[in-house]
C-alpha cells in the first residue's frame, strides 16, 4: 500500500488536534463553573460552598494540565509537518498564536498555581479573583486560537506579496474582529459550558445514586442544570450565526453539509436525514424541511443558496483565472525590479483567484501547461467528502437539542420540585456524560474537514503546505503520538475516576467554625442572646 505524505500530515494533525479538544470543552465550562461556585462561597460564607469549589477545581487541574500538554505538541506540528504553510502565512497566522501565548496561557498557569496553593495564603476576595482570572485565562486562550483558525477559514486583513511569494498581514484588527473568528469563538466557548454542565450534572447524579455527598450533588445540579440550559440555548442561536457565516463565506462547506448538489429555488429546504451518494449527485431517500436552510443560510426567503454543481463550475472559472495570475507572478519573479506596469496590474486583477491554479499543482510542476481536464479535475477537487460533513452536523445538532431537554428538565427539578430527582433521571445524567465531547469533536470534524482542498481558504491548497517528509517518517511520528497520547488517556481517566470516587474532602475545622458561628446568628435572631436580660 502507498501512502500519500499530505493525508499521513493530515491524519497526523487531526488525531492530535481531536484528542487535544478532548480537554479544550471542559477546561472552559469547569473554569467558569468553579468561578461561580466560589463567588457564592465568599457572598454567603458556607463551607459547602468551599468544599464544591476546591472538588470541582480539582477535576478542572487535571483536565488542564493534561491540556496543555497536548496542546503544545500539537503547535509543534506546524514547524514539523506543516514548514510551507508556516512560511506561507507565518506572517498572520503566528500573531495570534503569539498572543495567545503572552496574554492567556501564561496569565492562565500563573493564577492556576495561586487557586491550588493561595486557599490560606490569600484572603476570600483575593482568592475569588484568581479563580475569575483563571476563568479568563482560559477564555482568551480559545479566543486567540480561534482567531487564527478563524482566520483559515476566511483570510481577511491580509494580502500576497509577490515579491516575497508570502501573506503579509494588512489589517490587524480585521483579523481579529473576522466574523467567522467570532462566530466560532462564542461556539465554541458556549459548547464548552454545556460539556463542563452536562459532566458536572452527571458526576452528581452518580453521587445521588450512591447516597454520597447529596448536599454538594443538589447544589451542583442546580448551578450546572441553570448555568449549562442558558449556555445550551446560546449554542443554538450562536450555531445560526455560524451556519449565517457559511452561507457567507463558505458556500462549498454549506453546501456540503447540506449536501445540496443543484442550487434550489429559494428559500432552500433543509435535508432532515438522508443517504449522500457523491458519486451520483444524489441524496437517497431525503426528508426535506422547507424553507429551514433557506433562513439560516441567507436569512431571508428570496435569496438562493448555490448547489455543489454550480460551485464547482464557478471554481473552473476561477482556476483560469488564477492561472493568469500565475503567470503574472512567475513574470515579477524572473523580472522582479523591471517588471511592467502592465503586468503588475494584470496580476492585481486576477490575485484573488491565485489559489486556485496552485490546486493544478497536484497534477504538474507548471499549472500554466494544464489541460482542459486537468483544470476540470482541479474545479473538481473543491468538494470535499460530503457524508463525514452531511452526518457530523446532524449528530452534533441532534445532541445539541437533547443537552436542551435534560438541563431543562433537571432545571425544572432543581427549581421547582425541591431539588428531588427520580432515580431513572438520574441514571439518564450518567449515561450522558460522554456525549457532549462527541457533539464538539463532530463539530471540530465539520469545520475542518468542510474547509478542505484548502489549509486556508482559498488562498493555499492542503497540498501545497506540507513539509518535505517521507511517508516513514510520518507513520513514525503518528506512532509516536498514538502511543503517547493513549497513556495521557489512560492518566487522564485514571485521575478523575479516582477523585470522583474519592469524592470532596470536608474542612472539618471551617466548617466547625461556620456551625458555630452560625448557630450563634440563629439563637440571636431568636432572642436568646447569652447574657441578654429576658423581656418583660
Amino acid at each position: 500500500m502507498e501512502f500519500d505524505v499530505v493525508e499521513l500530515s493530515r491524519l497526523q494533525f487531526a488525531l492530535t488536534a481531536l484528542y487535544h479538544f478532548l480537554f479544550v470543552p471542559l477546561t472552559l465550562g469547569l473554569s467558569i463553573i468553579v468561578a461561580i461556585m466560589e463567588t457564592v462561597y465568599v457572598m454567603t460564607g458556607r463551607p459547602i460552598w468551599r468544599q464544591m469549589t476546591k472538588f470541582w477545581g480539582s477535576l478542572f487541574g487535571i483536565n488542564f494540565v493534561l491540556g496543555v500538554a497536548t496542546g503544545v505538541t500539537m503547535e509543534f506540528q506546524f514547524g514539523m509537518n506543516w514548514a510551507y504553510y508556516s512560511h506561507y502565512v507565518g506572517d498572520v497566522f503566528g500573531a495570534p498564536l503569539a498572543l495567545e501565548g503572552m496574554m492567556a496561557f501564561f496569565l492562565e498557569a500563573t493564577f492556576v498555581g495561586l487557586f491550588f496553593f493561595g486557599w490560606d495564603k490569600l484572603s476570600r476576595v483575593q482568592h475569588l479573583v484568581v479563580a475569575w482570572l483563571v476563568a479568563i485565562g482560559s477564555n482568551f486562550s480559545a479566543l486567540w486560537i480561534l482567531i487564527a483558525n478563524g482566520w483559515m477559514q476566511n483570510p481577511v486583513g491580509a494580502e500576497f506579496n509577490p515579491m516575497t511569494m508570502r501573506m503579509e498581514m494588512t489589517n490587524f484588527f480585521e483579523v481579529i474582529f473576522n466574523e467567522v473568528a467570532q462566530a466560532k469563538f462564542v461556539h465554541t466557548v458556549s459548547a464548552g459550558y454545556v460539556t463542563a454542565s452536562i459532566f458536572v450534572l452527571g458526576v452528581s447524579s452518580w453521587y445521588l445514586l450512591k447516597g454520597r455527598h447529596v448536599e454538594l450533588a443538589r447544589r451542583s445540579i442546580t448551578i450546572a442544570s441553570s448555568f449549562g440550559l442558558a449556555s445550551a440555548l446560546s449554542v443554538v442561536v450562536l450555531g445560526d450565526e455560524s451556519g449565517y457565516d457559511a452561507g457567507m463565506n463558505q458556500k462549498m462547506k454549506l453546501a456540503a453539509i447540506e449536501a445540496m448538489w443543484e442550487t434550489e429555488p429559494a428559500p432552500a429546504s433543509f435535508t432532515l436525514v438522508g443517504i449522500p451518494d457523491q458519486e451520483a449527485r444524489e441524496t437517497h431517500y431525503a426528508i426535506h424541511v422547507p424553507y429551514v436552510m433557506g433562513l439560516i443560510g441567507t436569512r431571508s426567503l428570496d435569496t438562493e443558496i448555490p448547489g455543489i454543481e454550480q460551485l464547482v463550475e464557478e471554481a473552473e472559472e476561477r482556476v483560469r483565472s488564477g492561472l493568469i495570475a500565475y503567470d503574472a507572478l512567475m513574470t515579477i519573479q524572473a523580472e522582479r525590479e523591471k517588471t511592467s506596469d502592465t503586468v503588475k496590474a494584470t496580476f492585481e486583477e486576477h490575485s484573488d483567484d491565485l489559489g486556485y491554479a496552485f490546486l493544478l499543482l497536484r497534477y504538474l510542476d507548471d499549472p500554466r501547461q494544464a489541460t482542459d481536464a486537468q483544470i476540470a479535475q482541479a474545479a473538481e477537487d473543491t468538494v470535499p467528502t460530503v457524508w463525514p460533513l452531511f452526518w457530523g452536523f446532524r449528530i452534533m445538532v441532534g445532541l445539541g437539542f437533547s443537552f436542551i431537554a435534560v438541563l431543562g428538565y433537571f432545571f425544572y427539578r432543581a427549581s421547582f420540585k425541591g431539588m428531588q430527582f427520580p432515580r431513572w433521571a438520574l441514571r439518564l445524567a450518567v449515561v450522558v456524560i460522554p456525549a457532549p465531547w462527541i457533539a464538539a469533536e463532530m463539530g471540530w470534524i465539520v469545520a475542518e474537514f468542510g474547509r478542505q482542498p484548502w489549509t486556508v481558504d482559498g488562498i493555499l491548497p492542503t497540498a501545497m503546505s506540507v513539509s518535505n517528509l517521507s511517508a516513514g517518517q510520518l507513520l513514525l511520528t503518528i506512532a509516536g503520538f498514538s502511543l503517547f497520547y493513549s497513556v495521557l488517556f489512560i492518566v487522564e481517566m485514571g485521575l478523575m475516576l479516582k477523585y470522583i470516587r474519592k469524592g470532596p474532602v470536608q474542612d472539618e475545622e471551617i466548617t466547625d467554625k461556620w456551625m458555630e458561628k452560625h448557630s450563634h446568628r440563629l439563637r440571636t435572631h431568636d432572642g436568646n442572646v447569652p447574657g441578654a436580660t429576658p423581656a418583660e
